[in-house]
């Protein structure tokens, strides 16, 4: 309840962002693996991103 009206932060918010990119490549590499292995990439951008932010 108190963390209603929470903001989330800049890593919370990359580390959502990956797991949806992580999904989605997961359903695209059973019909499409190119684009699959594209969003996959920009998925792991996104995780040095955030490892970058842990630091």
């Amino acid at each position: 309840m108190f963390g209603l009206f929470k903001k989330k932060t800049e890593k919370e918010k990359l580390q959502e962002s990956y797991a949806k990119m992580m999904a989605e490549a997961y359903k695209l590499s059973h019909s499409n693996r190119t684009a699959a292995d594209k969003l996959m990439a920009e998925a792991e951008e996104l995780a040095k991103k955030i490892d970058a932010l842990k630091e």
